[in-house]
């Protein structure tokens, strides 16, 4: 039977009925002990994990977090997909308690500056996470040493009691943290199943996206335990085809989400996987190249979804339900009301912002301490994504971003930290980061440096000096040398007009 018609909480007509009470972690561990929960392939043995063996996982690290910290307290968790990294989430929610995921690609500047801004207590990680930290680790704490004892009750925490805070990709500025509400999972709910043709009993889960961002997190791991369904948890060190197959013969996979990324690899290597039952993607669009590639490869149609950290799972393609229009996110969603709005906040029916209206539960509360970001993020009753879109019919078709987000393999690039990166080397007078066209990762990331006089370094140095401070995937993997910047009147770097250099310096080449 599927799953989508029976979302707790959504109403026939599409809109929401939320209990009084909601707790995430409740709504994880609510089936019974001896069914299985998550298929443990990080070690040299399949291990199947339990509700009930999670449970004791969640309460001996809730035991131990009732000492350290209160409700409402920011957690950090720096864990790779385990059975721990879902148990310390579903502990922290489960007391009442904040969590706020890490990366382990972050380095110690990108990790200090999300913990700081966080104000996180301590960091539940492992031995690999603990050497990241560094000086931060002394609030660390390795997460299987929780404490025996009696169950741990859950919190009383209602829908809109803040559950988790995850970072954005810092596309202006440093990173914010979106805030997210324990209402946040069941916001989910239908979109996940409808990106799967609707799960159903027999379906099993993975996604090689880490379970740090909000789509491993809350678009595999945290649906597939609250609805049922079996979790893979898999740590690839490099996705490569070989890898993602084992992983899929290996845990029985039926239902994986895909980056785009990866599916062009696949693809690069001509890899075919039978046996899926549903293959979902999202954040950017595929064409009509990559949906026939995936119609031959897993010998099913790829659905593509749409959302964002603050606002996700929205709009989602369904083969099952209606055809797909290459370049079109979908349909929206039951549970959320998705329009394309003009400058005032009237829907149009010319190209517009794509915007989310209020009541959503899987909106954000707000922007964790910028109050004048998170009033600049909606417009009247909508929340404005920064993304551009027109109406096909019933289809939403995803224009293009208004932001100078890098999208990247799959990752969501904020260029503002890179250049704040580069600036403090000693070498770099003043520098643009922008997202240049590339067919395999869609954009890399290039920086334009301008050196101060007198100095010299190569492209190679910066490379490094920001590999050693952010998140690995943020290097830049260009860099050019200019003698000035194309710079507004305010002294601001005109990134447009980098970007067409970036993609005339493309054609060039080709």
């Amino acid at each position: 039977m599927s799953f989508t018609a029976r979302i707790p909480g959504l109403r026939p007509d599409g809109g929401w009925d939320l209990p009084e009470r909601l707790n995430m972690a409740r709504q994880c561990l609510s089936h019974p002990a001896g069914d299985l929960a998550i298929i443990d392939l990080t070690g040299p043995e399949r291990r199947d994990i339990t509700y009930g063996a999670l449970t004791g996982m969640v309460d001996n690290l809730a035991r131990y977090l009732l000492t350290r910290v209160a409700s409402g307290d920011r957690v950090g968790v720096l864990l790779s997909q385990s059975p721990w990294c879902a148990a310390a989430h579903l502990a922290i929610w489960k007391i009442g308690a904040i969590s706020v995921p890490l990366f382990k690609l972050f380095k110690q500047d990108a990790l200090r500056s999300r913990v700081s801004d966080a104000g996180v207590r301590l960091v539940l990680t492992d031995a690999e996470g603990a050497g990241l930290l560094g000086d931060l680790a002394e609030p660390a704490m390795t997460a299987e040493a929780g404490k025996e004892g009696a169950p741990v009750p859950f919190a009383d925490t209602r829908p809109e009691d803040p559950a988790v805070l995850i970072y954005t990709s810092g596309t202006t500025g440093s990173p914010k943290g979106a805030l997210h509400g324990h209402r946040v999972l069941t916001g989910h709910l239908p979109g996940v199943s409808i990106s799967h043709d609707h799960l159903r009993a027999g379906d099993c889960l993975w996604t090689p996206a880490d379970w740090a961002w909000i789509g491993g997190l809350f678009d595999v791991l945290m649906p597939g335990l609250a609805l049922g369904i079996p979790v893979v948890a898999a740590r690839l060190d490099k996705f490569t085809p070989e890898a993602c197959a084992d992983v899929i013969a290996r845990g029985g996979v039926k239902n994986v989400f895909f980056p785009p990324t990866a599916l062009r690899m696949l693809k690069v290597a001509d890899r075919s996987i039978p046996g899926l039952r549903s293959v979902a993607s999202g954040g950017e669009p595929l064409g009509a190249e990559m949906l026939a590639w995936g119609q031959r490869a897993f010998g099913l149609t790829i659905n593509e979804f749409y959302g964002q950290t603050e606002c996700n799972m929205v709009a989602s393609s369904c083969a099952v339900d209606f055809a797909p229009r290459p370049g079109c996110i979908g349909k929206p969603v039951p549970g959320h009301e998705v329009e394309v709005i003009d400058a005032h906040g009237n829907p149009t029916g010319d190209e517009g912002d794509v915007a989310i209206r209020r009541g959503s539960a899987s909106m954000l509360l707000e922007y964790w301490n910028r109050p004048e970001e998170t009033a600049a993020k909606f417009r009247g009753d909508w929340l404005v994504t920064g993304d551009r879109g027109v109406w096909e019919g019933a289809y939403l078709r995803f224009v293009g971003r208004e932001d100078d987000v890098i999208t990247s393999a799959g990752y969501r690039i904020g260029p503002a930290e890179i250049e704040d990166c580069l600036l403090t080397h000693p070498a770099v007078a003043t520098v643009g980061v922008v997202g240049k066209p590339d067919p395999l990762r869609t954009e890399i990331v290039k920086a334009y440096v301008v050196l101060k006089p007198g100095t010299q370094v190569s492209g190679t140095d910066l490379q490094d000096y920001v590999k050693e401070r952010l998140a690995h995937y943020s290097y830049p993997r260009e860099v050019a040398f200019l003698d000035a910047l194309p710079m507004t009147v305010t002294g601001k770097v005109i990134r447009k007009e980098l970007k067409r250099r970036a993609a005339a310096e493309l054609e060039a080449n080709q």
